[in-house]
């Protein structure tokens, strides 16, 4: 085998461990919260920590990749991830997890940031698309498969296990990455900007920190408030450092470029359409539909098996097909799928669910591999990290949008679905509400009499199923929408890297 697919599989199994560890958690929660005695709150940090430090540090982690050396992060983000991870299993409290948590999304955040760039430095022509839609097909299975793994090892080895297999795999990479990459940077990079660092950490932070707990303290709350603005003047002020920088980490500049800017909409609006969903659809199978933890794992096998297939095909394809239709058409697809699964109803079974999965696998497919080769085509290659670091941001501000806007929208139908039946008392609806879209609902039935409990659970099933369709609707909007966008703005011609698509389309 040539060192260039070892260097793949190298990245590949990273990237894959990375980004399981977003969704493998929510499984074991419960499991959590028994053996560590935690609250709600600190078992929502648990989730919120990763996922807030990979996308506060996200870009910061590719500029650094272009100074220090590709390889050298790389390297080092595993380690810190390993680390990690072993300190995650050994947790003996709740805010030793969060702070450990917290650091495996700084360590994620450097493997996946430089990732892009290291396959865009070893692969060219059309082994390039086969590279990157194997990169995709990657990202797809770990975000949907990620429910079953976490399942299947809680419920046969124990929750601290999510966290120590990452171990093993974490020391197996940095072996073969120390063999097998060599190290790329951009020699004409200007240096460390550590106002440009700080201001963008804090204004990412604080952004996604008001999105993820604007539900539960109030969009309006002074915390909330606090956060936005706060974030607003950091982002800002970033924006102003960068521009008067002769080699900014954030070139703003790029956006003048209709691609680029449409492969940042389509990495925003895969991830808040339909990635989001996955918060959502876990809680479906597990807490109305009563499947375990490995159960709902196992439904979901249709869509990451069709996405992994559809992936490397996609990849090819992006060297004879213009990239907007496949991106464009992706998300189409996507947004279909989302319409398939929508109108569910109280009495239906999983396999409501099915052909929303298999469409949105071939969905998900169809964009990831263009979408990763996209972002780092339409730069010089010696600024690859820089652009794949920019368009992993957009990927988990995507997550993180989609889950808090959808998240309130889906709190806010269940709350009116039960006001409006009349059974809840009006003191007790948004408590009631809240426990329902949040799979607490167990917990809450335990303060109703024994003899209204059953009625009880079918409207807080009812109300579940009302705000599932809701969002299912909503989303499907967004990504017939972001199809729209990435067909009008995707231009081959902005290309300009090695590996671009071939087709020398006019507009």
């Amino acid at each position: 085998m040539e060192r260039k697919w070892r260097v793949l599989i190298v990245v590949c199994i990273a990237v894959f461990m990375l980004l399981l560890d977003i969704t493998v958690v929510n499984v074991a929660l419960p499991n959590i919260e028994k053996e560590l005695h935690t609250s709600f709150t600190d078992l929502q940090w648990v989730v919120d920590a990763y996922a807030l430090t990979l996308a506060a540090t996200m870009l910061n982690a590719g500029s650094l990749g272009d100074l220090l050396g590709r390889k050298r992060v790389f390297l080092v983000a595993i380690a810190l991830f390993t680390i990690a991870s072993a300190l995650c299993g050994a947790a003996t409290s709740p805010l030793w997890l969060i702070i450990a948590r917290g650091a495996q999304g700084i360590g994620g955040a450097g493997m996946f940031a430089v990732s892009l760039a290291i396959i865009s430095q070893e692969f060219h022509g059309r082994e390039r698309g086969t590279a990157f839609g194997i990169w995709g097909a990657t990202v797809g299975m770990a975000v949907a498969i990620g429910p079953l793994v976490g399942g299947a090892l809680t419920t046969y080895v124990g929750w601290r296990w999510i966290f120590f297999v990452n171990i093993p795999i974490g020391v197996a990479c940095v072996a073969g990455g120390v063999r097998q990459l060599h190290e790329s940077r951009d020699e004409e990079h200007g240096g460390f900007d550590l106002p440009g660092l700080v201001t963008l950490t804090g204004g990412l932070f604080a952004l996604v920190l008001g999105l993820f707990r604007g539900t539960d303290w109030g969009w309006s709350s002074g915390r909330i408030v606090g956060l936005f603005a706060a974030a607003a003047v950091l982002l800002v002020a970033f924006a102003l450092i960068e521009m008067r920088q002769e080699a900014p980490m954030f070139d703003f500049q790029l956006f003048r470029v209709p691609t680029f800017t449409g492969a940042q909409i389509t990495a925003f609006t895969i991830s808040s359409g339909m990635f989001a969903q996955f918060l959502f659809l876990p809680l479906y199978l597990e807490n109305v539909l009563g499947y375990s933890a490995v159960g709902a794992g196992v439904r979901f096998l249709p869509l990451s098996l069709v996405s992994f297939v559809v992936a490397p095909i996609a990849g090819r394809l992006s060297a004879r097909v213009p990239v907007r239709f496949l991106l464009s058409g992706g998300l189409a697809t996507i947004g279909v799928a989302l319409l398939l699964m929508w109108d569910v109803k109280l009495g239906s079974s999983w396999t409501t669910l099915l052909a929303g999965f298999i469409v949105g696998g071939i969905g998900i497919g169809l964009v990831n591999a263009p979408l990763a080769s996209t972002s780092v085509s339409v730069v010089e290659p010696r600024r690859a990290g820089m652009a794949s670091g920019i368009n992993n941001t957009f990927r988990q501000i995507g997550i993180a949008t989609g889950i808090a806007a959808l998240g309130a929208i889906f709190q806010s139908r269940i709350a009116s679905h039960l006001a409006a039946s009349g059974k809840v008392p009006a003191g007790q609806v948004d408590r009631f509400a809240q426990a329902v879209s949040s799979g607490a609902t167990s917990q809450a039935l335990k303060a109703v009499p024994a003899q209204a409990r059953e009625q009880a659970a079918k409207l807080a099933d009812a109300a579940f199923i009302s705000g599932l369709n809701e969002i299912l609707l909503v989303a499907s909007i967004v990504l017939f929408a972001g199809a729209l966008l990435a067909l009008v703005l995707v231009r081959q011609r902005d290309f300009v890297a090695s590996g671009a698509a071939v087709a020398a389309e006019a507009g």
